[in-house]
């Protein structure tokens, strides 16, 4: 998204001022791209020679034909920025707001055109990348920092921590790296805090359709090594291996359903017990201010997980919890819910659950508010 504040930046504004009679003529995105973008993004979408654009480009200026970054990219966050400017999503003034100068059906002409110039087939279309859930983990590779946070809010203290860096390379892997941070309160006056066991994660997308109701499903496989101190409780104290498989289901009007099924298996059965998991998110997405303004996301997931061992029984939590984007440039996001134990309830506390999010590959932590 950090590319998106110059789209159809200084060179748009003689060709489409005010619902100009040549505006309302430009029909097709690829005449309107011809018209007012390429004096500045090239007819082939890589950038116009510095000596004719008549401003300084920064290093951030985009190159549309870098499939890495126009298809990482929500059509909402394209239609945004050329409909309210650069401002409206955190980018430089030099991109105008055309609201007033291009309908709706133009703008999204022009996005069209815009997105072919990306020729590589195989790369998942950013709506496949829905909102991540507290729990459920989601299907799309992903380029972000996450930290979360666990307190209980009944039964015995304890505050848990998670770091997860995931980074995505190539069309449809990624590379996940966790770090867990508790604190554990066995006895009165007593606290434990430390590290817990790291997590070593390679995802993998085998299916990606980009239809308006598109559909995600990946695989991933990870390592957790026992890096934690098992008897202050802050780790298993036994290597680790799980897996697990993740699908995404775009809905019709904003809806949408996230869903994983996993297992986590020691190496060790009598340090720790090999165990399945299963959860699943269902939301909606809702933008303020005609998608123009933040966007915030309702969602309900489902969360279990059984023992492999003979009589085991099933936890079952209800989580309801709400995301929002807090930058203007929708790459800093919060989210914050309660675990509600359902099923198998005795000595299982309610949880207070949130996450700070940061799409590093949107922009620093500083930019875009």
């Amino acid at each position: 998204m950090k590319f998106l504040g110059f789209l159809a930046a200084a060179a748009l504004v003689p060709a489409m001022q005010a619902q100009s009679p040549g505006a309302e003529k430009l029909h097709t995105g690829k005449a309107i791209y011809e018209a007012g973008c390429a004096g500045c993004h090239g007819n082939d979408g890589r950038g116009a020679p510095d000596a004719t654009v008549g401003f300084e480009k920064p290093d951030s200026f985009p190159d549309f034909t870098r499939c890495d970054q126009t298809t990482a990219e929500y059509d909402v966050d394209y239609k945004a920025t050329i409909r309210g400017g650069g401002p409206s999503r955190g980018f430089s003034t030099i991109m105008p707001a055309f609201g007033d100068s291009l309908s709706e059906d133009q703008i999204s002409e022009v996005v069209k055109y815009l997105r072919g110039f990306c020729k590589e087939k195989g790369w998942p279309r950013a709506e496949l990348n829905l909102p991540r859930a507290l729990a459920t983990e989601k299907a799309y590779p992903e380029d972000e920092t996450v930290v979360t946070t666990v307190i209980n809010a009944t039964g015995a203290p304890g505050v848990s921590n998670e770091i997860v860096h995931e980074q995505r390379f190539g069309k449809r892997n990624q590379i996940e790296v966790s770090l867990p941070v508790d604190f554990v309160h066995p006895e009165r006056g007593l606290w434990y805090g430390g590290f817990g066991d790291m997590g070593l994660g390679l995802k993998r997308v085998l299916f990606a359709n980009d239809k308006p109701n598109g559909t995600i499903f990946s695989v991933q496989g990870e390592a957790i090594f026992p890096t934690g101190n098992r008897p202050h409780g802050l780790g298993s104290g036994v290597m680790t291996f799980e897996t697990f498989a993740s699908f995404g289901q775009i809905l019709p009007r904003d809806f949408f359903i996230q869903l994983q099924g996993g297992a986590d298996l020691p190496t060790d059965t009598s340090k720790a017990l090999q165990s399945t998991f299963f959860r699943g998110a269902f939301g909606k997405g809702i933008w303020q201010n005609h998608k123009q303004g933040r966007w915030w996301t309702p969602m309900v997931e489902l969360v279990g997980a059984r023992d492999l061992m003979t009589g085991a029984r099933t936890d079952l939590d209800v989580m309801p919890e709400m995301q929002v984007t807090l930058s203007a440039r929708q790459h800093i996001r919060a989210d914050l819910g309660y675990s509600i134990p359902a099923v198998n309830t005795a000595g299982r506390s309610g949880q207070i659950m949130f996450y700070l999010l940061w799409d590093w590959q949107d922009g620093k932590l500083t930019e875009g508010w």
